[in-house]
């Protein structure tokens, strides 16, 4: 299993933070560059540049710092660098709608990965999760019993998929479901980019009372592969800024709640 610290969050200060974010933003810029924008030495910027390459969050190449071509299915990492400080909003937004001892599944995902972070000072909670990492941050919580589904375990993010995990899953029955998404489509609802995913967010879907999305603004724009789930299965959806608007009357019209952390 991965140490807490690898998964936590990527632990970045303010400066960093915004290095990532220009970066994503601007796709390439030079070591100078990024120096002058954020008032520090060339030298803070090299060390700062060093350590996200060596995580895979960035790119270095003769002088400048490029943001790595766009795929589908980043690494885990990359994922949770991008856009980190809405996640972090969403994280805490989906925080505040669990209570004490609730039961809970959540699926993996860099977005996810925040919620359990956010979890932490929960007590008493029953979580069934098929990640490792947040498996491990929830554990110590006070109180709290965490069990985590079995199967093919996934290199990138420590998550387990395959008929064992799904056959695991289905012995569950819980208030809440958190789940993660591709992308979200006015036509196709929840959308990922490969079938195993798309097998657990059925499963975990089926087995709760309650669905929340944690989704920040960048999956109404992005293509998901696989239809995982129709917008009326969901109940509540948490993103950093509203949906388009064909989207969102497509919401309304499902009756899926939309809260903008």
């Amino acid at each position: 299993m991965a140490s807490d610290d690898a998964w936590t969050s990527l632990r970045l200060n303010p400066r960093q933070e915004e290095l990532v974010e220009r970066l994503r933003r601007d796709r390439m810029l030079s070591i100078s560059a990024l120096a002058e924008a954020l008032q520090v030495s060339t030298e803070t910027i090299r060390r700062d540049v060093r350590g996200l390459a060596a995580k895979g969050v960035v790119v270095k190449q003769h002088g400048n710092v490029l943001w790595p071509e766009n795929r589908d299915d980043e690494p885990l990492q990359r994922r949770m660098a991008a856009n980190m400080g809405a996640k972090k909003r969403i994280a805490q937004a989906i925080a505040r709608e669990i209570k004490d001892g609730e039961s809970l599944l959540i699926d993996s995902g860099s977005t996810t990965m925040y919620v359990a972070e956010a979890l932490r000072g929960h007590r008493n909670l029953t979580v069934v999760t098929i990640s490792a990492p947040i498996a491990q941050m929830l554990a110590s919580g006070e109180g709290n019993r965490v069990f985590l589904a079995g199967g093919e375990v996934r290199a990138d993010d420590c998550a387990a998929y395959g008929p064992a995990c799904l056959a695991y899953l289905g012995q569950f029955s819980a208030e809440t479901a958190i789940i993660s998404a591709a992308a979200i489509s006015r036509d196709f609802g929840v959308m990922d980019h490969h079938m195993c995913e798309v097998e657990v967010c059925r499963v975990l879907v089926a087995r709760a009372e309650r669905v929340i999305v944690a989704a920040d603004h960048s999956k109404f724009a992005a293509k998901g592969l696989i239809a995982a789930c129709p917008l009326a299965e969901l109940d509540l959806i948490v993103t950093d800024a509203a949906p388009p608007r064909e989207l969102n009357a497509a919401l309304e019209g499902a009756d899926v709640e939309v809260q903008v952390a």
